[in-house]
């Protein structure tokens, strides 16, 4: 599929889907987006942890195709109010603690959101030694602008609630770049939809499952309920994969490079994917013309991790679109890397007979 109207859909799923809060354990406005875009397409349910599971039936009933991306962003709660007001805050999802400072941030209460900053000791205060040194997590606060433990309880703040990067999704001057919140990872959340899309007038030899899970970032918890419930026989993690295309990087750091087509991931401290179908993968993109990156990420984990230990086990892997700066505030993808992730899933999902996974276990 492709054309203007195509992209302009591509284009807004993306932005809803970023735009939307949910941080691991309080997904829901992100998986309301979801289902919206989910109901047309698909039977779309829920497991009991909040993961959103889309059915759609193609030719047979097995097998089943597990297509993932998680709902959750990297985020915080509310641990603590001080006497004065501050919020201390517990980190969800892993945070690099030079990212942190300065950064709006968005409370979300039983009474609607509240406008916050990540604040710390100012540098004008400290000592020369100190001023050298990294602020830590521990040390910092978030400032609503409250004068009092009571002003903030007023404003709707309770501890354990959820805060969200605030971040305004847009284009670049080059409009083949995004830039946005919550890439990571809810590029794979629009890859599950992309592809039940282009695959509602397209035969299929199998049952493909679109897939929102919740809590990976805290634990790929949300991969393990909702791979129950649906029973895989093939699980597919769509993903974002570290861009290594900045100053800085080397190749044995990360491989992957904006514009050059989705990532296979190779290893992860997770998993070592099913060989038989990455070799699959290879053969669908060298047909369909779709250009390839690869890369390991041996301090991470994705879903595919959690699924392929599901009953007797799962072929799984990890298919990524390259994008920068992910567990930050903002990250920036290629819309290019995002539709050749789109054809080259769908084109698999074609491929995926009763016979062809049966190989994939010889």
């Amino acid at each position: 599929m492709s054309g203007g109207n195509d992209k302009d859909f591509t284009l807004e799923l993306l932005r809803d889907l970023t735009s939307a809060a949910g941080v691991p354990g309080f997904e829901r406005e992100a998986r309301q987006v979801m289902e919206r875009y989910l109901a047309p397409l698909a039977e779309v349910t829920r497991d009991r942890l909040g993961s959103v599971i889309a059915r759609k039936g193609g030719a047979a009933d097995s097998p089943r195709i597990m297509l993932a991306g998680h709902l959750d962003e990297v985020g915080f709660l509310v641990s603590l109010i001080t006497d004065d007001g501050f919020l201390r805050f517990q980190p969800l999802g892993g945070w690099w603690d030079q990212v942190l400072l300065a950064q709006r941030v968005v409370v979300k209460t039983r009474q609607g959101d509240v406008p916050g900053v990540i604040g710390s000791k100012p540098p004008h205060v400290m000592s020369a030694e100190d001023r050298k040194k990294p602020v830590e997590k521990k040390d910092m606060f978030i400032d609503v602008g409250a004068a009092s433990k009571e002003e903030a309880l007023a404003m709707g703040i309770r501890p354990g609630d959820p805060i969200v990067p605030y971040s305004e999704f847009s284009l670049m001057k080059n409009e083949k770049l995004i830039m946005a919140k919550a890439l990571d990872n809810r590029v794979g959340c629009a890859l599950a939809v992309e592809v039940l899309r282009r695959l509602q007038d397209v035969a299929h030899p199998n049952t493909v499952y679109g897939v929102g899970t919740v809590q990976e970032e805290v634990g790929l918890r949300g991969a393990q309920t909702s791979a129950h419930a649906i029973e895989p026989d093939v699980g597919i993690a769509l993903e974002v994969s570290i861009a290594g295309d900045v100053p800085g990087m080397k190749p044995e750091e990360a491989q992957s490079k904006l514009g050059q087509g989705p990532t296979v991931l190779l290893y992860d401290a997770t998993l070592v994917p099913n060989v038989q179908l990455r070799d699959l993968i290879i053969d669908v993109a060298e047909d369909e013309g779709i250009p390839l990156q690869f890369d390991v990420m041996p301090g991470g984990g994705t879903d595919a991790g959690r699924i392929h230990l599901f009953g007797q086990g799962v072929a799984a892997i990890c298919i990524g679109v390259p994008t920068r700066y992910i567990h930050s505030h903002v990250g920036i993808l290629h819309r290019d890397d995002f539709e050749a992730a789109a054809r080259l899933v769908t084109a698999l999902v074609q491929r995926l007979d009763h016979d062809t996974v049966r190989a994939l276990y010889d």
